[in-house]
């Protein structure tokens, strides 16, 4: 039986509702809709998996407002029901100079956590992108809310330039590392 993916492409297009940071000319929700469609087409290669994306195409607006687009993703992953629940995002920080990846899980020692390391791992040594950790963050809703195992991924910084040349010039690379942790963490690879 294949292994269901909800990938959760953060945001909403520009000029909508929870939009995303935006940083070095570029735009979260566009770089978090073509990682999540590249990472969709790898899965989709792949017959071990199933997956469903938030956001199948760049206009694609969920919810209403901030509460009602979190709601959204969050509802569709759990009737389906998915197996993994994957948020991919950008990071952003008034100082320019902090940069690197990290994820977010709702608690520590759980297979959410063990998965996030994994991926965590893989993008740094893909990318080769600064380590940040794995980070429990309980309050967050997509991670709180779901009734599988679910991972929020920073890639990287959209206000540190050299990050963001990686989150606008690297996208496949991105899906490809993300795809080759979960692979090591499913001990498939």
């Amino acid at each position: 039986m294949a292994i269901k993916i909800f990938i959760d492409q953060g945001h909403n297009p520009t000029g909508f509702h929870n939009s995303g940071a935006e940083g070095n000319g570029l735009f979260e929700q566009d770089i978090t809709y073509n990682v999540g469609k590249y990472l969709e087409s790898i899965l989709k290669n792949d017959p071990r998996f199933e997956v469903k994306v938030s956001r199948p195409n760049s206009t694609t607006v969920l919810g209403t407002n901030n509460s009602t687009s979190l709601s959204a993703r969050v509802s569709e992953a759990n009737s389906w029901p998915a197996d993994y629940f994957l948020s991919i995002h950008v990071n952003a920080n008034t100082n320019p100079n902090i940069n690197g990846t990290e994820c977010y899980v709702y608690s520590e020692s759980s297979q959410s956590y063990y998965l996030a390391t994994s991926i965590l791992n893989s993008i740094v040594s893909e990318l080769k992108t600064k380590n940040n950790e794995v980070r429990i963050r309980p309050s967050l809703y997509v991670l709180r809310k779901t009734n599988m195992s679910a991972v929020l991924i920073e890639l990287a910084y959209i206000t540190n330039y050299a990050d963001s040349l990686k989150l606008k010039n690297d996208q496949y690379k991105f899906a490809s590392a993300i795809y080759q942790g979960l692979l090591d963490y499913l001990k498939l690879s």
